[in-house]
């Protein structure tokens, strides 16, 4: 991995970095550190959202560009008389993925590994092998032989567990696997339109935000909305990828590497139509490549944006992501490098009376 380019380490970083919902320190520090050379003044909220901002003129409208840094993951309920973990899972985990998977047990202590465990099948009934093992009935294995040992480990109940699986830049370079691409590669792209933004002129003041605990029902974007009072909000994230063997384009629209996804409808919000239908022209006029998609069944933290105060019109921007939700998912490069750039154009454009024309008519 030593001949990772700038872009390529910062996101490893993001994505190796292990932060649950509701305890978002390790991938907050990253983006810390790679935002802030681009930003005027660096807060947090009082849950712990990152917000970095970076001055317009005085009168410009304010806009807000949120990724999560929270993945999804489980927390330890307690420990059993043998030494095994029980947990509950901290945002959605469909069962057929978690089973044999390894884990980092995040402890006071440090990091120790771990492996989700159950029954082995062949002592199950054949009835009970067809079934996926229910998430109750699993556990988290570290190798201890009691509960006086697990807890001498540093467990303790309210721990952290999240997935391993190393950044890896698979055999065509482009495509990109990791842990938590949901959504560190939105916590990218805020960083990355930052950067882009440093010395160009536009008069709008904008925010790069980290938000937490998205996972678990878009918590950390309500009040980081209400804190900027944004003019115009996006949120980019991922979204799903209809490219796999299998999937029908009733299912999923998009593909890797075709561009971002604009998201016209998902469970959370219908977007502004006069700020997608700009963001479409400019991508339009830039020739830079977009898929138009919809997700029935999820959300992203546009739905709380569009939510604060008298509300924001507001859009998400995604990266289409094969096996989100897992262990390990993929992604493409360009779509990432598509989306940084689609919004800079975006934000060049934009200016009060624009912005009065989205929100006003």
């Amino acid at each position: 991995m030593s001949n990772l380019d700038e872009t390529l380490s910062m996101l490893k970083e993001l994505t190796d970095a292990n932060g649950i919902p509701g305890n978002e320190r390790e991938p907050r520090e990253v983006v810390r550190k790679y935002i802030a050379p681009y930003a005027d003044e660096i807060m947090t909220d009082h849950l712990g959202s990152l917000i970095a901002k970076k001055n317009g003129t005085e009168d410009g409208p304010k806009i807000m560009v949120a990724g999560h840094l929270d993945e999804i993951g489980f927390m330890v309920t307690q420990i059993d008389d043998n030494g095994f973990l029980k947990f509950q899972t901290v945002g959605g985990w469909w069962e057929q993925v978690m089973l044999a998977q390894r884990v980092t047990v995040m402890t006071r202590n440090g990091n120790i590994p771990g492996v989700i465990g159950s029954k082995p099948p062949h002592i199950l009934s054949p009835e009970a092998r067809k079934k996926p093992v229910d998430k109750k009935d699993m556990f988290i294995d570290i190798g201890a032989s009691s509960k006086k040992e697990a807890e001498e480990f540093g467990v303790r109940p309210g721990d952290s567990v999240v997935p391993v699986c190393d950044f890896t830049v698979m055999k065509n370079e482009k495509v990109l696997m990791a842990k938590a691409w949901d959504n560190r590669i939105g916590c990218a792209i805020a960083i990355e339109v930052l950067r882009q933004l440093k010395n160009e002129k536009h008069p709008n003041t904008v925010y790069g935000v980290g938000t937490v605990q998205e996972e678990v029902g878009l918590r950390g974007a309500k009040t980081a909305t209400h804190f900027i009072q944004p003019d115009i909000g996006f949120a980019v994230d991922v979204g799903i990828a209809g490219d796999t063997p299998g999937v029908t384009s009733k299912e999923a629209l998009s593909k890797i590497g075709k561009g971002p996804q604009i998201i016209m409808y998902d469970a959370s919000m219908v977007a502004h139509k006069d700020l997608r239908d700009f963001v479409t022209d400019v991508a339009d006029k830039e020739n830079i490549p977009y898929q138009m998609d919809f997700v029935p069944g999820g959300g992203t933290d546009s739905g709380s944006i569009h939510l604060t105060a008298k509300g924001v019109p507001a859009l998400s921007i995604t990266i289409a992501t094969r096996y989100i939700h897992t262990h390990a998912a993929i992604l493409h490069r360009d779509d990432f490098e598509n989306a940084v750039k689609l919004i800079v154009e975006v934000i060049k454009r934009l200016d009060r009376e624009k912005v009065n024309e989205i929100i006003f008519g």
